[in-house]
């Protein structure tokens, strides 16, 4: 292709979650294929080094500011961010990209950056890694349940529900900045696509009134480099692997383990540590905690499971985790909501089960436990194959290479 330059975009330069783990590994990929990609994100300790680090906005730590002028200030710039519009058009006129992809950036950048992308003639494209361009909250979520209510444009409901961590002033914060945003238009009028990683994500977008062909779906990749290992040997525990919060369903997950006997590893942390660890003990559950686990130790758990388990109780996406335990030969359980059902083949690479459920969801444990290693080593294999086929990162690249075409004049 003509164009060689990328203009990536995203709050964090570090990483720090999974958006920053799509993010980043874009970067890698477009830089092996040859091209000259340039981020641009928020200043942080943590950030990786970067010759164009001197254009990251100035950091933004919610629940750190010193004091009430500072808060203000940062509440101004999570609506609407001058800083980055004239670092982000500093970065241009030096950069001169042919394109701009862009991932998480509201509260820190702000979409405010789209105004100026538009301003210099850049074809700009985000991916939606979550539900933020139609819900306030950004989740479809309120008090640990799905909720749709600000479906017909109602943005009022997030305030009228406290549905940011059940606060009067966050959640009013959230009200004032989509309303901001929406009357500029900033996601609608200047991103020319939205990438989504989930066909749940791009029907439930056109459901609340996104233009179908704004949408693309271009599936998440699986890195390379797990694709290359030899299975490991099965152990004795399922696995979960991921934040400890509400809408991730782990209490159903416990109470599903203490009805089948079957051990359970739990790894991460977050704020439903301690309540979940009560519960086990109450329950007398068999799960062991084992803390935040990244990099190549989560690697040799996942390996080392009879199989990944998500008991999500959202409106989930896409999560690489289920790629990532295909990639290891592993077969995964995961919860009929969102964009999991998708990745899942019943039968063939895993299993379903009713979200919320912990009689179904144990009972799904116990048909996995009863396949036996052959069986579970057989959908393993079988969820390899097609992450090796689909979701390479060769068919993501060409992928994302055929959506910058038509964005970009030969």
């Amino acid at each position: 292709m003509p164009m060689s330059r990328l203009l990536a975009i995203n709050n964090y330069f570090y990483r720090r979650g999974g958006a920053e783990a799509v993010f980043l590994d874009h970067i890698d990929l477009f830089e092996q294929a040859g091209w000259q990609v340039a981020p641009f994100a928020m200043q942080a300790a943590q950030n990786l080094p970067s010759d164009w680090s001197e254009y990251f906005v100035s950091e933004i730590e919610f629940g750190h500011q010193p004091g009430l002028a500072t808060k203000l200030q940062h509440a101004a710039k999570i609506i609407y961010s001058r800083e980055a519009q004239r670092n982000v058009g500093a970065l241009i006129e030096r950069f001169r990209p042919h394109l701009a992809h862009a991932h998480n950036v509201y509260h820190h950048l702000s979409p405010a950056i789209f105004q100026t992308l538009k301003a210099h003639g850049v074809p700009t494209i985000m991916t939606a890694h979550d539900l933020k361009i139609a819900c306030t909250a950004y989740k479809m979520l309120s008090h640990g349940s799905v909720c749709e209510k600000c479906k017909n444009g109602n943005i009022t409901q997030v305030l009228l529900n406290r549905c940011a961590k059940d606060s009067t002033a966050l959640s009013g914060l959230l009200l004032l900045e989509s309303a901001v945003h929406r009357a500029l238009g900033l996601y609608r009028k200047y991103l020319d696509r939205i990438v989504v990683p989930s066909q749940f994500y791009r029907t439930k977008l056109i459901e609340w009134g996104w233009p179908a062909e704004q949408l693309v779906y271009v599936p998440n990749f699986v890195n390379p480099e797990l694709l290359t290992a030899a299975p490991s040997e099965e152990g004795d525990y399922y696995l979960f692997a991921g934040r400890l919060a509400p809408e991730k369903g782990i209490a159903t997950l416990v109470e599903a383990a203490a009805l089948t006997g079957l051990k359970l590893v739990v790894a991460g942390s977050g704020p439903d540590e301690a309540m979940l660890k009560q519960l086990v003990a109450d329950r007398r559950a068999p799960v062991t905690f084992v803390g935040h686990v990244s990099g190549q130790p989560l690697r040799e758990l996942i390996g080392g499971a009879r199989a990944l388990v998500l008991p999500s109780e959202w409106y989930e996406n896409a999560p690489v985790s289920i790629l990532e335990s295909y990639a290891l030969g592993r077969p995964v359980i995961g919860t009929e909501i969102g964009g999991i059902p998708e990745l899942i083949r019943a039968g063939e690479t895993g299993l379903t089960a009713p979200s919320g459920n912990a009689v179904a969801l144990a009972d799904t444990l116990g048909r996995m436990e009863a396949a036996g290693p052959a069986r579970r080593a057989a959908m393993g294999a079988a969820g390899r194959d097609w992450a090796t086929t689909n979701f390479s990162a060769i068919a993501y690249r060409d992928r994302m290479l055929d959506l910058y075409a038509q964005l970009v004049p030969a």
